[in-house]
Formats: C-alpha cells, structure tokens, sequence
C-alpha cells in the first residue's frame, strides 16, 4: 500500500482529482501519441510490403519486424520501471519521439548501412533495417508508455480516464486516416518514382505531422509532480513482484494482448490480402484501411460520451470481439468475384476494433487503479505481452509463407 506523508509537505504535489476533466484537457492529451500512431499504422501496414519490394524476402522482411517487436517490448519494461521509478513523463514522451523521427526516416528512406559500407548484400541489407527497427521501436515504447501511463497520474476519475483513452484512440483512428490519405496522394501522383522514394515521401509526411502534434502535447500538458518522485522516503512504492500476485493482473494481460495480436496482426496482413488473395487494386491498399478507421473514429468519438463502469466495460469488449468473429468468418470465405463485400466488413471491423480497444486499454487503468507509484511498470509490462506475441506470430506466418512459396516454385 501506498502511504502518504502529512502536513505541509504535500503542498506542493499533484495528487489526481477525482474532478471531471474538460474536454480541451482530454484533447491535449488524446493528440500526444499522434507521431507514433501515424509512424505505426505505416510500419503494421506497409513494413513488409516495403521490405520485400525492395529486395528481402519474405522470412527476412518478419525478422526485421520481430526484431523491433522484441526491442519494443523489453524496452517498455524498462521504461515503465525509470519513469516509476524518477518520474519524467513528458522527458521520456520528448525523447522517445525524437528517436522515433530519426529512426522511421532511416528505415523508410532506404538502407543506411548499405550505403556506409558500400555492401548492399541480404545480409547487410536486413542487419541495417533491423539496427534502425530496434532504435524506432525502442523510442515508440518510450512514447507509448509516458503517454499511457499519465492516465492515472492525470485523473481518478473513472469515466474521464475512460474519455482519455477513447480520445486517444480516437486521434489514433485519425492518424490512421491521415497515412492513408497520405499514401493515397503519394501512390496517384508519384507512381513514376521508385519504391523507395514513394515510401521516403510518406515518411516525411508521417514525422513532419506527428512532430507537430508532438509538440502541442508537451506545452500543453502539465507535467504531473508525484509525491513518491520528489520525497520517496514519506512513500512505500509498491514492488513490481506485486503485480504478478493478482489474478486481476493475468486476466487483462489476456484481455489486452488478444486485442493487440487481432488489431496488429490484422494491420499488417491486411494489404497482402487485399491483393494477393482478392486481387483489388493498389489503391485499395489506402482505402480500405481508410474504411476501418473511420469507422474506428466515429466509434471511438460515441465512446467518450458513455458513463462507464466495470460491467459496460466488459460488455463493450465482449460486444466487439464478438463482431471481429462474424468479419474473420467473411473474410475467410469471401472470394475475388465479391471483392466489393470487403467495404462493409471493413465498417464492422473498424467498430470492433474500437469497441475491444477502447475497453482493453481501460481495463488497465481499471487494474492500476490508485497505485500511481507503480502504474508505468504494469502499462510497459503489458506492452511487453502484446510485442512479443505480434512479434512471434508475424514472424511465423511469413516464414510459413516463405516456406509454400518455395514448395510452389
């Protein structure tokens, strides 16, 4: 249990108000995680497709990506353990977002290495994309964890941290919308160019936009000043093996990893489906996304105005794993004569995905509760689960895609 001190000595920390926040507070905050969701919607989406278009093939393509999925995942632990441990939530939110702009330009913009060396072999070819897979991933968890963890440090209550997190999915669905329109305009009017400047392109637009965004979050968002951060002698922090005691803690490391495996994984499979197996056309690689994540958006927007306790919450998830059901179902039988059906399973999808992360990333909150001395830790350690298994599970999938299309030539 936390304990606190008495008297004059809390006068000068933040203790979260049990308050309503208002809807400008809730926005500053939903737009810090912009420059991430934009640079992640182009990695789950367009990573693979770009790796193997540009000489790697299909097994090396998942390696680079699981190498920055585990990347990401250890980094998060650690992450959420310093910033338990000092503090800092904008620092790290500051500093994870200028090595995500470095690093998203050197994976998209070509490979760095191979120009360095002047060696532009399969194998320097994916060491130098994973290198920089590995430093994007560690600064996006840097990111991810400041900004999911400022949750509970910014309010107790329940249904504004439920707002917070619908927003933040919400400008999430937005920067989604953002890419694909993006690279809807860069695949139409730059299809002349290469393959590696028509991702360059995009690229720049991901991290001038998301800086931007970026920007506004950190001089819009006060830093919260936490009593066990200034005077940890007055506080018994809570130990992280804690953690690991509660049944609470597995149920929703459950919950919160499925729904990231079903959304990630889906992401990124999504464009080989679409033309690989429904034979649509290139634009379609931008507007069906487009299709789910407006449908998120709008989603998301209604999910903000509910009241919402831990039943509504369950019921909310239940309600949107159940719709990402009846799609996988469509998408498995749906063949290339009725491509068009694509669009209103994509409407379906787009609600489900909201409704299950909305409500998953909420059961976090719900599990840290008031233990604000440990809350990063449990958000980091979470992030690891969820890497890992779209790490490993993308991973295999393309290796088994790698081996059938061996057996077939």
């Amino acid at each position: 249990m936390e304990s606190g001190g008495g008297g004059d000595a809390d006068a000068d920390f933040d203790a979260p108000s049990s308050k309503a926040l208002a809807r400008k507070e809730i926005v500053a905050y939903g737009i810090g995680h912009m420059l991430n969701d934009l640079t992640a919607a182009c990695w789950f989406t367009y990573l693979l497709i770009y790796l193997t278009d540009v000489g790697l093939t299909p097994r090396e393509a998942a390696l680079v990506m699981l190498c920055g999925q585990v990347s990401d995942g250890l980094a998060t632990v650690a992450a959420g353990y310093m910033i338990d441990l000092f503090g800092g939530f904008k620092i790290w939110h500051g500093g994870g977002s200028l090595l995500v702009s470095i690093s998203f330009s050197s994976v998209f913009g070509g490979c760095s290495v191979c120009v360095i060396t002047g060696n532009k072999t399969l194998l320097v070819e994916t060491l130098g994309y994973s290198v920089f897979a590995a430093i994007f991933n560690i600064g996006w968890a840097a990111t991810q964890v400041s900004h999911m963890s400022l949750v509970n440090c910014i309010t107790a209550n329940p249904t504004s941290r439920v707002a917070l997190n619908s927003c933040r999915n919400a400008f999430t669905m937005v920067a989604n919308l953002l890419l694909y329109g993006i690279a809807f305009l860069v695949f139409t009017f730059k299809s002349n160019d290469n393959v590696e400047r028509q991702y360059r392109w995009i690229a720049s637009a991901n991290v001038a936009i998301g800086g931007f965004f970026v920007l506004i979050f950190l001089l819009s968002v006060k830093e919260p000043r936490l009593q066990h951060h200034f005077q940890p002698k007055l506080y018994t922090k809570i130990s992280f093996v804690s953690w690991f005691r509660k049944i609470l803690y597995y149920q929703v490391a459950l919950v919160y990893t499925l729904t990231r495996l079903t959304t990630n994984v889906s992401q990124a499979l999504l464009a080989f489906y679409l033309i690989d197996d429904l034979y649509m056309v290139e634009s379609s690689k931008a507007v069906v996304p487009a299709v789910i994540y407006m449908s998120s958006f709008f989603t998301s927007i209604w999910l903000q105005e509910c009241h919402w306790t831990s039943f509504r919450l369950k019921a909310a998830f239940t309600t949107g794993a159940s719709l990402w059901l009846f799609c996988g179902v469509g998408f498995f039988y749906l063949s290339s004569s009725f491509q068009l059906y694509i669009y209103p399973l994509a409407l379906v999808v787009g609600t489900g995905n909201a409704l299950m992360l909305v409500t998953a990333t909420s059961m976090e909150g719900l599990l840290v509760g008031h233990s604000l001395s440990g809350c990063a830790f449990v958000y980091g350690s979470l992030s690891l689960c969820d890497k890992l298994a779209c790490g490993f599970a993308l991973y295999a999938i393309e290796a088994l895609h790698a081996s059938l299309w061996f057996d077939e030539c």
